[in-house]
């Protein structure tokens, strides 16, 4: 990953976490949320349409579901990203 898309996505999962809206944040860098996707083992379709994926995470997590990587989105998906990662190290993943 590139220092500017690290940054990015760091940027706009913060601004989920303090409450900025989606005008506010930087947008995330796609390869990132593609990989936070994964980590979830949610698919993304072989068009490579983000959307379909993201809204599918957002019902899942309680957001609106426009499918758009905002902040509020990307903090969840990390959130949720990393937990996952967490059980699979422990070996306790579904």
């Amino acid at each position: 990953m590139t220092m500017h898309g690290m940054l990015s996505t760091v940027g706009a999962a913060l601004g989920g976490m303090i409450g900025w809206d989606a005008t506010a944040a930087p947008p995330a860098d796609e390869a990132s949320v593609r990989r936070l996707l994964a980590d979830l083992g949610i698919a993304v379709g072989a068009d490579g349409d983000l959307a379909p994926a993201l809204r599918r995470f957002q019902r899942h997590a309680g957001l609106a579901d426009d499918g758009v990587a905002g902040p509020r989105t990307v903090h969840q998906l990390a959130r949720h990203a990393a937990e996952a990662r967490e059980l699979t190290a422990l070996h306790l993943a579904a």
